[in-house]
């Protein structure tokens, strides 16, 4: 415990951000396995390829959801055990670990009946049609089953890596994924089970990976473990205030997701379906970006909180240059990925010729913007990971709110397609405003923790 602590607060900054950062950064370039894959294969199924592509996108927002109830307690839970660290009260953070560990316990429940009991009038809130109920049905019924699978193997990792574990966590999605690639073509294919199979693979290796991870904290590796403590409504209260401002973000992202399938449906005629699938096949390569770029970020956080609440806010500031310039690196590459490799990466999928084409020209107009990312990211995770919710979700908020108006109004002046420069417009906006606020409101947070003492 003591070794993990003076390698937060005293090892050379750089050289602390790439250690927890590329491990973080490879485990989320791992996880994206598991919707990249499931598409993949679910894109060749034969006969019903293409309609059951659409049927799994629209189940998009589906994970997304589940996700964000993941980030309620890992994104609240992890921060403020990293702070209890760095101020050297171990007692008050392993209160907080068992208390998040109860949490996503009893939000799985919350979540999984509803979810299984309102599942038609979900989807087709979702963009579902007649034509993709089945597929859909399929995918979410067991997807949803599998909930607390999905929330504690999200939660759990993030409390690890924010204790400066990001090999531990890397190796927990690492299995998972690998147990995914192989289940897949075995449940999808071999066993017949098409699009139900797809969900049942990951549904098992988020199983997988939650095994691996409670192994850790339950053994004596953990520089916070779970231990038998009382629960506590106020520290649960405390996680949730904290947590909210990430959930509600990747809630909002949900939304947005909602909104493209909708707006599609909407303004896409004859071609809706086959939008949609395409959007399928864009989303998966957006993960390739946001999830690495979020590992970076969320991989990193554990530096910033443990130095915030021990007061150190040079070390806080020197580290956030470093992970810009990491942002950046990363983003200009993808930048550079998306507009060169956006044909083969949608022949993965689909052999469709107009598939092709459509979803090749989505992916370059969804990225032009990506850069912006590389601010934007590293700024709210940043500010999340200190502590500092509410300004976080104000700057995450105005790109959020910019990129649904522009979903909104695009297809309706121009055509459905419009839609996807709604991303670029909102990424650059975004890196604009918080580049600013990089500049002016972070310095003075600090100063004022600086006060505090």
């Amino acid at each position: 415990m003591e070794r993990e602590e003076s390698i937060l607060g005293a090892a050379p900054v750089g050289k602390l951000v790439l250690q927890l950062a590329v491990p973080a950064m490879l485990a989320q370039f791992v996880n994206i396995l598991y919707s990249v894959v499931d598409r993949m294969y679910v894109g060749h199924i034969a006969g019903a390829g293409d309609v059951s592509l659409a049927g799994v996108g629209v189940c998009a927002p589906v994970v997304t959801m589940i996700t964000a109830f993941a980030a309620l307690v890992g994104f609240g839970g992890g921060p403020l055990m990293s702070i209890r660290m760095g101020r050297r009260d171990m007692d008050g953070a392993r209160q907080i670990v068992a208390n998040s560990f109860y949490l996503l316990l009893a939000l799985s429940v919350v979540v999984t009946v509803p979810a299984l009991l309102l599942r038609r009038p979900i989807l087709f809130a979702f963009g579902a049609s007649e034509q993709l109920w089945p597929y859909a049905n399929a995918y979410f019924t067991v997807y949803a089953a599998g909930t607390v699978f999905a929330l504690l193997s999200v939660g759990l990792n993030q409390i690890v890596m924010s204790q400066g574990f990001s090999g531990t966590a890397m190796r927990s999605v690492m299995l998972g994924a690998a147990v995914n690639i192989a289940l897949d073509p075995l449940l999808i294919f071999a066993l017949d089970m098409g699009v139900r199979g797809a969900a049942l693979a990951t549904v098992l290796s988020q199983a997988c990976s939650t095994a691996y991870t409670l192994r850790f904290l339950f053994g004596t590796r953990a520089a916070v473990g779970i231990t038998k403590c009382p629960v506590s409504t106020g520290w649960l209260r405390r996680i949730v205030q904290v947590g909210l401002s990430p959930a509600l973000i990747i809630a909002l992202d949900n939304v947005l997701l909602i909104s493209v399938n909708v707006m599609l449906r909407r303004h896409g005629g004859a071609d809706s379906d086959m939008l949609i699938a395409c959007a399928a096949i864009l989303q998966s390569f957006m993960l390739i970006i946001t999830m690495p770029l979020g590992g970076i970020t969320t991989g990193t956080q554990a530096i910033l909180g443990y130095n915030y609440g021990a007061g150190d806010t040079r070390r806080v500031l020197r580290a956030e240059k470093y992970i810009l310039l990491l942002c950046f690196s990363f983003c200009a590459v993808m930048l550079v990925l998306a507009q060169t490799l956006a044909v083969p990466f949608a022949r993965i999928f689909t052999s469709d010729p107009a598939y092709i084409e459509q979803t090749a020209w989505m992916i370059r107009a969804y990225t032009l913007g990506v850069l912006g990312l590389a601010v934007q990211y590293p700024f709210v995770d940043g500010l999340t990971g200190m502590g500092l919710v509410k300004w976080g979700l104000i700057f995450s908020m105005f790109r959020k709110a910019v990129f649904l108006l522009g979903v909104c109004v695009l297809p309706a002046v121009f055509s459905a397609t419009a839609l996807l420069y709604a991303e670029p417009v909102s990424d650059l906006s975004a890196a604009l405003v918080s580049s600013v606020g990089m500049l002016v409101v972070l310095p003075r947070l600090m100063r004022k923790r600086e006060r505090e003492g």
